[in-house]
């Protein structure tokens, strides 16, 4: 009787295969895959799936990045185990890349034209599914200080009121404002309720000494000027860009 005498193969072990960490700092950002960018992002997983597994949903459930990008912290947690603190972090992520994409108004940056303004602002709108109201604080060389949001929905008398527009203006000693507002409808012409406010807040300005010198409607397709289109009234100062 034959005997067969056994031999035991010795293979090396496989190296583990990369993750999305490590090939990131191997060869950078561009290779990876959305899923895998959006796995750093959330950084760890729930108690009820990985980190994979939410970026995958994400993916599915807003069918891509931008819609992503345009999501609330709260539409973020509708994804089951994506809980409020990684929901932020993914949305302050989106928001670095819009304001590094778009360009930015710095402090003492001339706001000259309106298409300054919507090169500005509408990385950052293009995606957003509210209204958002901003105003411009303006030195007297009509010099960029700062912006500060006013409201968050859709543009109404109600919402936006003198008082919140130009009680930062008058704290600040600001010489002019630029208001600014978004459309997500991607349609950037005015409302007969943009121009009502508009007419309002100019008004307001001329009587505290605080022109406005233009109300931007930012949209995905574009950008309207109340004050081009002749919006702003017969209460307008004569500062212009």
């Amino acid at each position: 009787m034959s005997s067969r005498r056994s031999e035991r193969v010795w293979r090396s072990p496989r190296p583990p295969r990369d993750g999305p960490r490590e090939r990131l700092a191997r060869w950078g950002s561009a290779p990876l895959t959305d899923g895998e960018l959006l796995t750093l992002l959330v950084g760890s997983g729930s108690a009820s799936a990985s980190a994979q597994s939410l970026a995958r949903q994400m993916i599915e459930r807003f069918a891509g990045l931008r819609r992503i990008g345009g999501a609330s912290v709260a539409e973020l947690q509708t994804i089951s185990g994506l809980g409020a603190a990684k929901a932020a972090a993914v949305c302050a992520a989106f928001e670095v890349g819009r304001r590094v994409a778009g360009q930015e108004l710095r402090p003492g940056t001339p706001v000259t034209d309106p298409e300054q303004v919507f090169r500005a602002f509408h990385s950052r709108v293009r995606d957003a599914r509210q209204e958002s109201f901003w105003v411009l604080l303006l030195d007297g060389r009509h010099r960029f200080g700062r912006e500060v949001a006013i409201t968050l929905g859709t543009l109404t008398a109600s919402l936006v009121h003198p008082r919140e527009v130009f009680g930062p203006a008058v704290r600040e000693a600001a010489a002019a404002v630029v208001l600014v507002h978004n459309h997500p409808s991607g349609d950037a012409r005015p409302s007969r309720e943009d121009i009502a406010v508009t007419r309002r807040l100019a008004r307001a300005g001329w009587l505290l000494g605080i022109p406005v010198l233009d109300h931007v409607v930012v949209a995905d397709r574009g950008w309207s000027s109340l004050r081009e289109l002749g919006a702003l009234g017969g209460n307008s100062a004569d500062d212009r860009f």
